[in-house]
C-alpha cells in the first residue's frame, strides 16, 4: 500500500550520494534462496541522483569513544553513518526489502561507546495501520555493515508525531549487553539483557505515557499515545561490567514526565519537584558536573510547540533550576535540541525546534545555563544580527528560490531542529538536523568569540526524499522528478545537486508530471499547493515555469497527461473530475465517460490518444480526452494499486503493472489500444513498468518493473519484450518500498531510474567497465590501511593517488586478497568481487584525479585480514606503486 511521509500544512522538509552499499539484511530466521532468474549482485552499481537534502532528520548520535564515528536517523529514509574522510554519509539500511517496508522508518538509534563496532537501530514507521508490519531493533556488530534483528510484539512510530523526541533507545554504558528502549502507545519501558537478541517489558516502570497530540484523530495517526521517549544513564553511579545504578527515563505525560531508578531498574520514582505542563522532550546529563539538562515543550513535535522551558536537575541534591534563556511569557516555541559539549561539559547549547517563524533559534550558555547568548537576534525590528554566516553554496536549493521581507531570511536557519549534537570529540563541530538537511559548522567556538562562524549542509550522502513521480525524456535534462515535500528537480547531471527545485509556481509536493514525446521540452507538473494554481507548463524542458489555472473544485494534484504533440493536456485532479484543454490550460473542460480520481496517461505516437484507469475498468479518448470509454478488457486488476504506460514509438501499445495480492496481480500487456490485454505468465506481482534504450541489436525497448518474479521481489529488466526477465538489483540494494515509479534511460541502455518512499531518486548501471586508461605503469601509488578488526572481520581505508602528469577520467583499481577474505559493504566507489579478486571502480563524483591529487574509498570485509595486505594493485591493468 502506498504510504509517503505524511504531510502537514507546512512543509515537512532533509540528502546526498550512494556511494556504494551495504550487504543483505542478515535476519535471524534464513531468508529464501535466489530464484534462478536472479542475476550476481554484483551486475549494477546503484547510486543516488544527487539532491543532498529533502526530509526530516530527527536524531544525530555521535559515538563517545571513538573520534569521528557517528550516526544520523531520519523518519522515513533509514539510517546513516559519517564518513569522515569524505565528510559524507553512507546508507545502513538499504537492505530492508518490500514487505518489511515499514522498517525503513526509524525511531532511534544508539552506538555502542564501549564496543564502537555495535550499533542498534529501533525501526518501525506508524503505529496505526498505515503500516502492517510491527517494529523491530536491529543490531549490527559492524558498524551497520551487516544486520540481524529482533522483532518486538508492537509497532513503533518513526514518523509519527513525537519522533524528534529521543533517544528512546539507549545502551548501559557499564555493561553493554543491557539496553532500555522505550515504547509508544501504552507498551512502557523493554530492556535487553542479551545485547538485543530478546527483549522484555520493565514491569516494574509504572508509567506509559499518556500524552497524544489528537486524542479524537479517528485515524489512529495523531492520537496514538507518544509513549516512553528517552533513556539516559548516570555513568558515574556504576563500575564496569555491572549494570549502571541511577537511569532516568523521559514519558510523554505533562504532569509526571521524568522517572528515575537508583538501583538499575528494578524500582522507579517519579523525580520530585518537578516542572508540569510540559513534555520533555530531551534528557542530557553531564555526569562531570551532576546535572541533568531538560528540554521542555507543551507538544510533542516536530511541526508543534507553542511554550517551552529548560531545566537544570542537581543529580545529588534534586534542586531544579529553571535556566530558560527566555521568559515564558516570550516564549512561542518548544525547546528540543539540547546537548553538552563534553570536552567543556559547563557549555550547554539547545533549540527553539516549532521556531518557524522568522526562524528558528539556537540558544548556548558557557557557564551552565547560568546565562546564554543566541545565535541571531534583532537589532532594530525588523533587522536582525546573526553571529552565523550561512553558506548553502553545495546544496543550492536550500534558498527555496525565495525573496522574503525582514525578519525572514533566506536561507533559513532552520526549523524542526530537534536533533543537535556538539562532536564530543571536538567542540568546533556540531551537527544539527532539520526538516530539510543537515546543517553544520567546524568552527563553533567563534561563537564564544563573537566571530562569525560558518553553517553549511553537512549531508552529502543522505538522501530523504520521497519520490512520487519519474520521467527520463529523450532528450533535454536526463530526469526529471516529481517529489514529496520539496516539489521536484530537473537534472542535467546526476552527479550534482541542481541548484534549485522547481519554482514559479513552488509546489508542496508535485504528484505527477509528463512530457510531449515528439517535443520533450513541453512539460506538465501538478501537485499539491497552499494556494494558487495546482498545474505548471513549461516550454524549455523544465527549465522554467509558469502556472496553468485550475478547473472548479481542484483540491490536490491528481495525475495529468501531455499528448505525444504537446498541444493536448488530460488532467485528473484531486476534488474534480478528469478535465482536458488544449494549449497551456488557460481553460479546462471536463471529460465525458470518465469516473473522478482515474489515473491518466497519453498515448506517446498518436496526440489525439489518451487513456485512464480506475476501479479495474480501462478508459479510452481519441478526441484529445474530451470523451473516453471504457474498454471491453476484463480481468484486471479491480482496485486502484495501478500504474500504467503506453510504448513510446508504437500507438497503442501499452504495458499495466498493478494490483493486491488477494485479486488481480502482475503485469499486461495491450497492443489494440487497451480493448484487450494479455496478462504476462510468470509475473507473480508487479508495481511499477517503464521504458529504457533497447539493447545492441535489440528492437524493442528495454522494459523495467518493481515485480516479484518466481517468488523474488526486486528491479527487473527485459530485453525482449517480457519474454524473459532478469532481476537487476540485489538484496543489499532494496529500499523498502519502490512501488511509485520506474523508467528507464531512452539514451543510456540499462540505465533505470527508481523511485523510493524516503531514499530519493536510485539509478543503476549495468557494471560493464571502468574509466580510460589511467597511464602508464607506476603513475600511480596505492596506501592500504587496516583501520580496525572485530571476530570475524574487518575494515580498511584504501588512498589512490595518481603520480603522474595528466588528469584520470575515471579509474579502476584490482586486488587479489591472500587470505580469502570478502568484502561486505564499501563506499566512495562501486565494487565486485570474483573469488579473492577485487575490482573497484570510481564513483561518478570522484572519476576526475589530478595529477599529485587522491581518491580514497573504505570497506568493510569479512575474514581474518592478512598481515600484510594484498600484495599487488593494479589500475588499469597496469601495476601500481605501493606503500
Amino acid at each position: 500500500m502506498r504510504r509517503t511521509r505524511v504531510l502537514t500544512a507546512v512543509l515537512a522538509l532533509a540528502a546526498g550520494l550512494l556511494a556504494g552499499g551495504p550487504p543483505a539484511l542478515a535476519a535471524d530466521a534464513p531468508g529464501p534462496a535466489p530464484a534462478a532468474n536472479s542475476q550476481a549482485a554484483d551486475t549494477y552499481t546503484w547510486r543516488n541522483a544527487r539532491i543532498d537534502g529533502g526530509g526530516f532528520v530527527p536524531g544525530i548520535v555521535f559515538n563517545r569513544s571513538e573520534p569521528d564515528l557517528a550516526y544520523a536517523r531520519t523518519d522515513i529514509g533509514g539510517a546513516y553513518r559519517w564518513q569522515e574522510p569524505t565528510k559524507s554519509w553512507t546508507p545502513l539500511l538499504d537492505s530492508v526489502g518490500w514487505d518489511d517496508w515499514g522498517h525503513t522508518g526509524v525511531v532511534s538509534i544508539a552506538s555502542d561507546s564501549a564496543d564502537p563496532d555495535r550499533v542498534y537501530a529501533a525501526v518501525g514507521t506508524y503505529t496505526n495501520d498505515w503500516d502492517p508490519g510491527n517494529g523491530a531493533v536491529m543490531r549490527s556488530a559492524d558498524r551497520g555493515a551487516s544486520w540481524r534483528k529482533t522483532a518486538l510484539p508492537f509497532k513503533l512510530g518513526g514518523n509519527m508525531p513525537g519522533r524528534g523526541m529521543g533517544e528512546r533507545l539507549a545502551i548501559d554504558p557499564h555493561d553493554n549487553d543491557v539496553l532500555y528502549l522505550g515504547a509508544p502507545s501504552g507498551h512502557g519501558l523493554w530492556r535487553s539483557t542479551d545485547a538485543g537478541v530478546t527483549w522484555s517489558e520493565v514491569t516494574s516502570f509504572p508509567n506509559p505515557g499518556n500524552y497524544a497530540q489528537d486524542p479524537d484523530d479517528e485515524s489512529g495517526y495523531a492520537s496514538d499515545t507518544q509513549g516512553i521517549v528517552w533513556v539516559t544513564f548516570d555513568e558515574s553511579t556504576g563500575t564496569a561490567g555491572s549494570p549502571t545504578r541511577t537511569v532516568y527515563v523521559g514519558v510523554a505525560d505533562k504532569e509526571n514526565a521524568v522517572y528515575r531508578s537508583t538501583d538499575a531498574g528494578a524500582t522507579w520514582e517519579r523525580l520530585a519537584g518537578q516542572p508540569t505542563g510540559y513534555l520533555a522532550h530531551k534528557g542530557v546529563l553531564d555526569a562531570e558536573n551532576g546535572h541533568l539538562y531538560l528540554a521542555y515543550s507543551d507538544t510533542g513535535g516536530p511541526y508543534d510547540g507553542g511554550e517551552g522551558r529548560l531545566y537544570r536537575y542537581a543529580t545529588a541534591t534534586g534542586v531544579w533550576t529553571d535556566i530558560s534563556p527566555v521568559a515564558e511569557a516570550d516564549t512561542y516555541f518548544g525547546f528540543s535540541g539540547l546537548t553538552v559539549d563534553r570536552q567543556n561539559p559547563g557549555t550547554v547549547m539547545a533549540t527553539a525546534y516549532s521556531s518557524w517563524w522568522p526562524d528558528t533559534q539556537i540558544f548556548r550558555s558557557t557557564d551552565s545555563g547560568a546565562t546564554w547568548t543566541q545565535a541571531w537576534r534583532y537589532t532594530s525590528y525588523p533587522e536582525r544580527e546573526n553571529r552565523y554566516v550561512m553558506d548553502v553554496s553545495s546544496s543550492p536549493w536550500l534558498t527555496w528560490g525565495a525573496n522574503p521581507s525582514p525578519p525572514e531570511q533566506t536561507p533559513k536557519l532552520g526549523w524542526m531542529t530537534e536533533a543537535l549534537e556538539i562532536d564530543p570529540f571536538d567542540s568546533d563541530r556540531m551537527m544539527y538536523g532539520t526538516g530539510a538537511t543537515i546543517y553544520g559548522t567546524e568552527e563553533l567556538t567563534n561563537w564564544d568569540d563573537d566571530t562569525p562562524f560558518t553553517i553549511r549542509p553537512m549531508v552529502r550522502g543522505l538522501e530523504e526524499t520521497a519520490v512520487l513521480d519519474l520521467a527520463s525524456p529523450p532528450s533535454g535534462a536526463p530526469l526529471l522528478s516529481a517529489l514529496g515535500d520539496i516539489g521536484g528537480f530537473r537534472h542535467t547531471d546526476l552527479t550534482k545537486v541542481p541548484s534549485m527545485m522547481f519554482t514559479q509556481p513552488n509546489f508542496t509536493s508535485t504528484t505527477s508530471l509528463d512530457f510531449a514525446e515528439s517535443d520533450p521540452d513541453t512539460v506538465v507538473r501538478v501537485g499539491h499547493v497552499d494556494s494558487g494554481p495546482h498545474v505548471a507548463f513549461s516550454t524549455d524542458n523544465g527549465a522554467n515555469w509558469f502556472a496553468g489555472t485550475d478547473p472548479s473544485g481542484v483540491s490536490g494534484g491528481g495525475t495529468v497527461a501531455a499528448s505525444a504533440d504537446g498541444a493536448r493536456f488530460v488532467w485528473s485532479p484531486e476534488g474534480a473530475g478528469v478535465h482536458h484543454t488544449t494549449g497551456f490550460g488557460a481553460s479546462w473542460s471536463a471529460s465525458q465517460g470518465i469516473p473522478a480520481g482515474a489515473v491518466v496517461e497519453s498515448d506517446r505516437e498518436d496526440p489525439d490518444t489518451f487513456y485512464g484507469f480506475t476501479s479495474g475498468r480501462f478508459y479510452v479518448s481519441r478526441d484529445g480526452g474530451a470523451t473516453f470509454e471504457a474498454s471491453p478488457a476484463a480481468g484486471l486488476p479491480a482496485g486502484d494499486s495501478v500504474r500504467f504506460k503506453a510504448l513510446p514509438g508504437t500507438a497503442g501499445e501499452i504495458w499495466l503493472a498493478g494490483g493486491e495480492p488477494d485479486g488481480p496481480y502482475g503485469l499486461w500487456h495491450s497492443t489494440d489500444f487497451g480493448q484487450t490485454f494479455t496478462k504476462l505468465p510468470g509475473v507473480e506481482e508487479a508495481d511499477t513498468v517503464g521504458f529504457g534504450k533497447a539493447a545492441p541489436g535489440a528492437s524493442y525497448q528495454t522494459l523495467f518493473t518493481g515485480a516479484r518474479i518466481d517468488g523474488v521481489r526486486g528491479i527487473y529488466r527485459s530485453t525482449d519484450a517480457g519474454a524473459s526477465w532478469v532481476r537487476v538489483n540485489d538484496d543489499a540494494h532494496q529500499w523498502g518500498w519502490t512501488g511509485a515509479a520506474i523508467t528507464g534511460d531512452p539514451r543510456v541502455f540499462g540505465r533505470v531510474y527508481v523511485a523510493t518512499n524516503g531514499r530519493g531518486v536510485i539509478y543503476g548501471d549495468p557494471v560493464d567497465g571502468g574509466g580510460t586508461d589511467p597511464g602508464p605503469s607506476s603513475s600511480c601509488e596505492v596506501t592500504y590501511r587496516v583501520t580496525s578488526t572485530w571476530g570475524d572481520g574487518f575494515q580498511a581505508d584504501v588512498r589512490l593517488t595518481n603520480t603522474g602528469t595528466t588528469p584520470w577520467d575515471g579509474w579502476s583499481l584490482t586486488w587479489t586478497f591472500p587470505a580469502g577474505e570478502r568484502i561486505a559493504q564499501l563506499w566512495n566507489g562501486a565494487h565486485t568481487q570474483s573469488g579473492s579478486t577485487v575490482t573497484v571502480r570510481n564513483a561518478d563524483w570522484n572519476r576526475t584525479v589530478a595529477p599529485g591529487a587522491s581518491a580514497a574509498f573504505g570497506f568493510t570485509a569479512s575474514g581474518e585480514p592478512a598481515d600484510t595486505g594484498p600484495k599487488a594493485f593494479a589500475l588499469g591493468g597496469k601495476e601500481c606503486a605501493t606503500r
